[in-house]
């Protein structure tokens, strides 16, 4: 019996041992397990900078009478199960959702406490956001060519040989070739994975510098938070601004935002995280949505080059690396562009079913932050319904 109370001592001695060296060899692990899947309050515990509002904010128009026909309106959720919108709101735990037509909001719902002046974390949804200052950088010519390496900008990268071939359209493509592990697939893995390695670790660098190469870069997709990370490190380097201050400068004073928006850093002074930690109004999102819309301009002043603004919501005779949902949306220049049927549409995603989706045929921006999401592609038969165009879902 003594010699089992030992054996036993020794293993409860070991495992707890075990779990020190853990978390003393990889410290964000600590984090991973207090906060485990994030939510739209998790950006709260990092460093965060500024965007600053503009001096003079543009309001949508608010008519006296909402489109309370949109409540019975059917669309198929992420059981394909055709359900009133009413209901997919609820089953998806959507907190806002805003529907603008023509500058005008015509539908809004809000839940838990949340209006359209709430910062909310739109996690992917940043990614859209360095493909636009990306564009930025380019016309102002801080960044040259986008098949300049990323090693031109970040010199650090030379030391890691999995960067010598890496070009910034490789990163803009998500086909980088980096090694990177998703969170699907269990509890362990998500714990394990590279996906909460660079939402929780407060030293990206560090993390980057002993990335391997496992792709020739340009080939394959993976969907990936390095990719834009890096893009964000590029546009620091290239522009000597922070992601915050270029944002605040070149985009967010200039289209007429209400409100600040912020972006989380791993540390101090360090490493914008551009790939998940972007906070933002349900209100002010929509503006870029209006930006993108107007092809880039802003009360007669050309803010993001039109070009860019082509280049990066269509994908052309380019072959899609992904193909998601019904409509097939394929990842272009960190936006998500469907490919089925009449479409044209587009849209910035993220986590949790945050949402800004821009349809230039009907001139509508939706706008949509959620707990989960009720998933599959509603917005479409929204705005077509609305502009009195014919929908139908393929198949039905």
């Amino acid at each position: 019996m003594k010699t089992f109370k030992k054996a036993l001592l020794i293993l409860i001695y070991s495992f707890f041992l075990s779990l020190l060296a853990l978390f003393l060899w990889k410290p964000y692990l600590l984090s991973v397990l207090r906060y485990r899947t994030p939510n739209a309050e998790t950006y709260k515990i990092f460093p965060q900078e500024i965007s600053h509002k503009s001096d003079s904010a543009f309001h949508f128009i608010r008519s006296g009478k909402q489109r309370n026909d949109l409540d019975t309106l059917h669309v198929l959720d992420g059981d394909n199960r055709f359900v009133p919108l009413k209901e997919y709101l609820k089953n998806g735990h959507i907190n806002v959702f805003i529907v603008i037509r023509n500058d005008s909001i015509l539908y809004e719902k809000y839940d838990k406490g949340y209006s359209d002046s709430t910062l909310t974390s739109i996690f992917s949804g940043a990614k859209s956001m360095i493909s636009i200052l990306i564009g930025q950088a380019l016309n102002d010519h801080a960044i040259k060519s986008l098949n300049d390496r990323v090693t031109q900008y970040i010199p650090e990268l030379k030391s890691n040989p999995a960067f010598a071939e890496i070009t910034l359209k490789n990163l803009l493509d998500m086909k980088s070739g980096l090694e990177f592990q998703d969170a699907l697939g269990g509890i362990v893995k998500a714990f394990f994975s590279d996906e909460a390695k660079y939402y929780y670790t407060d030293d990206m660098r560090a993390q980057l510098l002993k990335v391997k190469l496992v792709n020739k870069p340009g080939t394959v997709w993976v969907y990936k938070s390095i990719d834009p990370i890096l893009l964000g490190w590029v546009l620091k380097k290239a522009t000597g601004k922070s992601v915050a201050q270029y944002f605040d400068a070149h985009v967010w004073k200039k289209i007429g935002s209400a409100y600040n928006a912020t972006w989380g850093l791993d540390q101090a002074d360090g490493l914008t995280n551009t790939a998940s930690r972007f906070q933002v109004t349900a209100i002010d999102f929509a503006k870029v949505g209006r930006l993108y819309l107007n092809k880039g301009r802003y009360n007669g002043n050309q803010i993001v080059p039109e070009s860019w603004v082509n280049q990066s919501t269509n994908i052309g005779s380019e072959q899609p690396a992904s193909a998601k949902g019904w409509q097939k949306s394929a990842h272009h220049y960190l936006w998500w562009i469907p490919q089925e049927g009449d479409n044209g549409d587009y849209a910035a995603e993220g986590m949790l079913g945050q949402r800004l989706y821009i349809d230039p045929k009907t001139k509508t921006i939706i706008v949509q932050f959620a707990d989960h999401g009720a998933g599959n592609y509603p917005y479409r038969k929204i705005s077509r319904y609305l502009s009195g165009l014919p929908f139908k879902y393929p198949g039905s």
